[in-house]
């Protein structure tokens, strides 16, 4: 797949062999019974490497699962609530929010209006206040609350560990 005329050679110990014919450079790669790597397409002339391909796949791969491994998902989670929801239904749902952030994921507080509830948006920012307010010890609001269509949301995501 190497398509340039002339590349620089780099052998399987790293020592620069130089540059030359892409078919010699096949040739000695043939001879060692390994492959001929082109490891820097951009450079003039391209640079190959004289190696065993399936082996650097390999460890890519490993070092690329290696690297996936300590990688954190944030996942966003939901909570929905009416602006007429009862105290004792509050405070489940703040439970929850709290078990979530305690999980490492981000909350998102949405407030359902319908029908004349839209005419009290003050009642849907009272119950975000009141929720923040509960979280204060373990949230931080990552986004203020604002109207969206019928819906009122706020972001909380879990504050900084010390």
């Amino acid at each position: 797949m190497i398509r340039a005329r002339e590349v620089r050679v780099i052998a399987s110990e790293g020592e620069q062999l130089g540059v030359m014919l892409l078919r010699d450079a096949l040739q000695k790669a043939e001879e060692s019974g390994l492959d001929l790597v082109e490891v820097a397409p951009t450079a003039v002339p391209p640079v190959c490497r004289i190696m065993d391909f399936g082996k650097y796949k390999y460890e890519m791969n490993k070092k690329a699962h290696e690297s996936k491994k300590h990688q954190t998902v944030i996942a966003v989670k939901e909570v929905k609530l009416r602006p007429r929801t009862d105290d004792h239904d509050v405070q489940f749902k703040t439970n929850n929010i709290k078990r979530f952030l305690e999980g490492g994921d981000k909350v998102k507080v949405s407030i359902m209006f319908r029908g004349r509830e839209m005419a009290h948006p003050q009642q849907g920012r009272a119950l975000l206040d009141r929720i923040v307010n509960d979280l204060q010890a373990v949230a931080i609001v990552e986004q203020a609350p604002r109207m969206e269509g019928r819906n009122m949301f706020l972001m909380l995501a879990a504050k900084a560990q010390k």
